[in-house]
């Protein structure tokens, strides 16, 4: 999003004609961030036989997904739904990673059948995979490190108190349960957390999964998840990609020389690839001064974008009706009947009723974690794709509300009652 002549545009498109065109709110995304932040990452890690797994959770539209798949990246899934969808959009089953927690194991069987890599994180999961499948159909397993990591205490997944993986502890247990069944392992996966500022993290966090590997020979890659961070304010500090590539690829091609075999190694960025590329666009709905504050009233809330509640996030608001007006203060809010606060204190260009805010680092976990709380309707999405703006889902209506909901008071209580319904329709 740059300001040019006074617009802000992304591809040399107004966002304010946009948002007269499909209304608000809005999501808009830039396809162009999403190729070049790929590229980005395949040149940091060209010393290395690194392969991308996008992880979907981020951001599922099919359209998304297709973009991503036709620069070379394969998919991270976990759930099936996300695995079905990343067929739909055209992925091949091996294509994809299942990388599933605390599911039954009926799902996981699932995944084998539709072709997937599935990816164990619990003992008793890898005990019933061997007992049912034992050599016949390989997996990955993902150990948990017990290294702190990430940006808020939520997104942090490698402690050693998290749900997720196996305790890096128990692989006297792990490499048992694989012997005794024959299981054939080919990947050994980890993922510390989001948000991760330190190349040092990531060398320690792969030392303990390199260190890891020891008696499991049939290995074709290690995965190291993803966490790179984002910038989400100006001047923020960021993942140095750059310089991790290149210490990674000293470290992980001496591993490989130690191991025995040249494995491949994968990451599985998701807000890294589709973060920056979004924003959610909305109306100033109203201006309402308090004896402490001004508010600023949007069209959307935390049913759109629940990551600054959930989270507390950090998205930058930007006024792209008035970019020259005066800098005010003001608290942007939602119209949830809750507390949903996109920002406090934030200095923007003055606001006016019926003036478009821009929420910026939208295009992950924004959408694919909204609702319709308060009944309120999703909004639509557009891609911005080769200078056009392209509509990608459509705003939902009523008719999306009530669509599976069963009106008992209304249906016939018995056969006769419906017969007479039925005589009375065709009258």
């Amino acid at each position: 999003m740059r300001l040019v002549d006074g617009k802000y545009q992304v591809q040399g498109l107004d966002l304010v004609s946009i948002c007269e065109e499909f209304g608000t709110p809005l999501y808009v995304y830039n396809a162009d961030k999403i190729i070049s932040q790929i590229q980005r990452l395949k040149q940091a890690f060209q010393g290395t036989n690194m392969k991308l797994k996008y992880a979907c959770k981020a951001l599922t539209n099919l359209n998304i997904l297709k973009l991503i798949k036709q620069q070379g990246v394969e998919l991270d899934v976990v759930s099936i739904e996300e695995a079905q969808l990343g067929i739909l959009a055209g992925y091949k089953p091996e294509e994809i990673l299942f990388t599933p927690n605390g599911v039954a194991f009926d799902e996981i069987k699932l995944a084998v059948e539709l072709g997937l890599t599935v990816n164990i994180d619990n003992i008793s999961i890898l005990e019933q995979f061997g007992h049912h499948y034992g050599n016949s159909v390989p997996c990955c397993i993902r150990i948990n490190p017990h290294i702190v990591a990430g940006g808020n205490s939520k997104i942090q997944v490698g402690h050693i108190d998290s749900k997720f993986g196996i305790s890096v502890h128990q692989l006297p247990h792990i490499r048992r349960v694989v012997e005794a069944n024959k299981i054939k392992v080919i990947g050994l996966h980890m993922h510390s957390g989001s948000d991760i500022l330190e190349s040092e993290v990531f060398l320690r966090a792969a030392e303990v999964l390199f260190n890891a590997t020891e008696g499991f020979e049939d290995l074709e890659f290690v995965d190291l998840g993803s966490g790179f961070k984002v910038a989400y304010r100006e001047g923020d500090i960021t993942t140095n990609i750059e310089e991790l590539g290149q210490e990674m690829a000293v470290a992980f091609n001496n591993f490989c020389k130690r191991y025995g075999k040249d494995l491949e190694l994968w990451f599985e960025p998701g807000k890294f690839l589709v973060s920056e590329s979004g924003v959610l666009l909305t109306k100033a709905n109203v201006i309402k001064h308090t004896p402490s504050a001004v508010f600023v009233g949007v069209d959307s809330g935390l049913n759109h974008l629940v990551r600054p509640m959930m989270y507390d996030s950090y998205h930058e608001i930007v006024n792209l009706s008035n970019p020259e007006g005066t800098k005010r203060i003001y608290n942007v809010v939602g119209y949830i009947c809750e507390t949903d606060t996109f920002g406090c204190d934030r200095k923007i260009n003055e606001v006016r009723e019926g003036d478009i805010l821009a929420m910026k680092n939208a295009g992950a976990y924004g959408y694919s974690m909204s609702s319709n709380y308060n009944s309120r309707l999703r909004p639509p999405e557009v891609l911005i794709y080769n200078h056009e703006a392209k509509l990608i889902r459509e705003r939902e209506t009523l008719d999306d509300l009530v669509r599976h909901q069963v009106d008992i008071f209304s249906t016939p209580k018995t056969k006769k009652e419906k017969g007479k319904k039925e005589v009375e329709k065709v009258s």
